[in-house]
């Protein structure tokens, strides 16, 4: 299984991203998926969560409220909506599968990981 993430850039504080995350099989809609992002030397940290329906969603304190995570199961991708973003957002974002639950928010409770994608958001 392969993750694909697209959808960084540059942006202003106040401003909006959208982050897309497509996989080569099938693995979102059989298991929880999620978002983690890693600015330079800090440690990846759990960004969001979605479970294998889309029912149940789980977020970062630092981004509940501005962030929304939803998936289209019929086009194996998932979505990651920034809004009102801050400079402290600024971060490579990667995108990650096959979770045992969309509540996990450790990099090891994850299988399979993108890429990533840098999202710089400026002051």
């Amino acid at each position: 299984v392969q993750l694909q993430a697209s959808g960084g850039g540059l942006v202003q504080a106040g401003g909006s991203l959208g982050l897309s995350c497509t996989a080569s099989g099938r693995i979102f809609s059989d298991y929880a998926a999620g978002w983690f992002r890693q600015a330079p030397g800090k440690e990846r940290e759990f960004v969001a969560s979605i479970s294998y329906n889309g029912r149940n969603t789980n977020y970062a304190d630092s981004v509940k409220g501005r962030f929304t995570i939803s998936k289209d199961n019929a086009k194996n991708t998932m979505y990651l909506q920034m809004n009102t973003l801050k400079p402290e957002d600024t971060a490579v974002y990667y995108c990650a599968g096959e979770s045992g639950s969309y509540r996990y928010t450790r990099p090891f409770e994850y299988m399979y990981w993108g890429q990533g994608t840098q999202v710089t958001v400026s002051s």
